[in-house]
């Protein structure tokens, strides 16, 4: 029954566990984590840019004031 203890997933038997990870995993997901913060901010910029509303008031029919500095 103890040989089956062995065979029985672990934590300390994952290469990974503790602090043991590898260097090159360790970049890796430094790289992932600044590539998504990157990305948000293009994201970010992007929709903010697009999203500016008119400071233009009346319609058609009624012309209002034309706000916008020049």
């Amino acid at each position: 029954m103890k040989s089956n203890m062995n065979n029985e997933p672990s934590l300390n038997k994952i290469d990974d566990y503790n602090g043991k990870e590898s260097k090159s995993k360790r970049n890796t997901i430094r790289l992932i984590i600044v590539g998504l913060i990157v990305l948000g901010a293009v994201y970010s910029f992007f929709k903010y840019e697009n999203n500016q509303v008119s400071d233009y008031i009346g319609t058609p029919e009624n012309p209002g004031i034309n706000t916008t500095k020049k």
